[in-house]
């Protein structure tokens, strides 16, 4: 998320993001971090409780998809001008909605493809809007590139943490014996925050899946 956000998408104080998920782990950082820098912070998650946690965290405004159009409130939001950035994680079935709300230069950071990688658009707004569409992935980054991320979340980030301003939402702890129940949980959608697995020296994951 620091990465996209704040290097790739450059996020500036008074600009405006949308992280679509916002009750999630990575939504919920997101949120927290955006507000702590200055900007204003667009959620949007899947039923009202959810978008609470949102609002509590930091967001400005907090949009149920489930039962309201994004893309009509983010414009009504912004009174037609739109977002700097979008953080999306679910891809294909968003893509073309993501950039109608975006403004003029402004960036979608496409970081999970959770609805599926293939989308069909038209080139036209991103030509005449002069968008940009970028992402990434941690895992295949070499050890100097996380190195470079490690050390500037611990200049940026940390004190933030350390001050209280940002902190992690743990919904629930699972042994690792019990991973099943924690992906039920995952699948459910009722939860803010991370899901954690506990590993004991030792232990074995379960069989069977």
């Amino acid at each position: 998320m620091w990465t996209n956000v704040f290097e790739r998408g450059r996020l500036q104080p008074g600009q405006t993001l949308l992280v679509h998920g916002g009750a999630g782990g990575i939504g919920t950082t997101a949120i927290q971090l955006g507000r702590a820098f200055g900007a204003t912070v667009i959620a949007t998650a899947g039923a009202p409780d959810r978008c609470e946690a949102c609002l509590r965290l930091g967001a400005s405004h907090a949009i149920d998809y489930r039962t309201e159009d994004f893309v009509a409130r983010v414009r009504e939001i912004t009174a037609g001008r739109g977002v700097d950035l979008v953080l999306d994680i679910v891809g294909g079935p968003y893509l073309a909605r993501n950039l109608e709300v975006l403004a003029r230069d402004g960036r979608l950071l496409q970081i999970g493809l959770m609805g599926g990688a293939r989308a069909e658009i038209s080139l036209g707004p991103i030509l005449q809007r002069r968008l940009w569409i970028t992402g990434s992935t941690l895992r295949p980054r070499s050890v100097e590139e996380k190195g470079l991320i490690a050390r500037a979340l611990e200049s940026r980030v940390w004190p933030l943490v350390e001050r209280g301003e940002v902190r992690p939402l743990v919904h629930a702890t699972f042994p690792l014996a019990r991973a099943a129940d924690a992906h039920r949980l995952m699948e459910s959608g009722g939860y803010v925050g991370k899901i954690v697995l506990t590993v004991r020296a030792g232990s074995e994951a379960p069989s069977g899946g």
